[in-house]
């Protein structure tokens, strides 16, 4: 078999699995979709204005946890978990500098406390009002108004 065919080869064998990748995320993103109650969210460990440190997800509601994915892998698992009554909001700010490329367009920032370690959250309007609202909702017997 020539040189150049093995190469041709390759180029298909390559962008097939590039292919079967793009397939495997946005099936992942429809199943995690397919339950309702999942906004897009991104996240900063960091407190402070800057771009570096912004992971770009998908945030679902359960029962008395947000679990948070991240856009670009297929794991199953979330990579975090924030408990209805560990999270603290503690005020919203406009992107900064470059924060506007690092995160989705017309989203807000958040500042936050949670055993999770995660500093700010990115998400638009809509969104933040409905995690207010989760969060002020939590079923009886359970820490309510976390708002400042």
């Amino acid at each position: 078999m020539p040189l150049w065919m093995w190469f041709v080869d390759s180029l298909v064998f390559v962008f097939a699995l590039l292919v079967l990748l793009i397939v495997g995320l946005l099936v992942r993103r429809r199943i995690l979709a397919r339950s309702g109650g999942t906004f897009e969210m991104s996240i900063n460990r960091a407190p402070e204005a800057q771009a570096k440190g912004w992971m770009l997800g998908l945030a679902v509601y359960r029962d008395t946890e947000l679990e948070w994915f991240r856009t670009f892998s297929l794991s199953p698992r979330p990579t975090y978990r924030f408990t209805r009554g560990d999270v603290h909001i503690e005020g919203r700010r406009e992107p900064v500098g470059h924060e506007v490329h690092a995160i989705h367009a017309g989203h807000l920032i958040v500042a936050t406390e949670n055993a999770a370690g995660v500093r700010q959250f990115a998400m638009s309007a809509n969104a933040l009002t409905g995690l207010l609202s989760w969060l002020e909702s939590s079923p009886p017997g359970q820490r309510v108004n976390n708002v400042l």
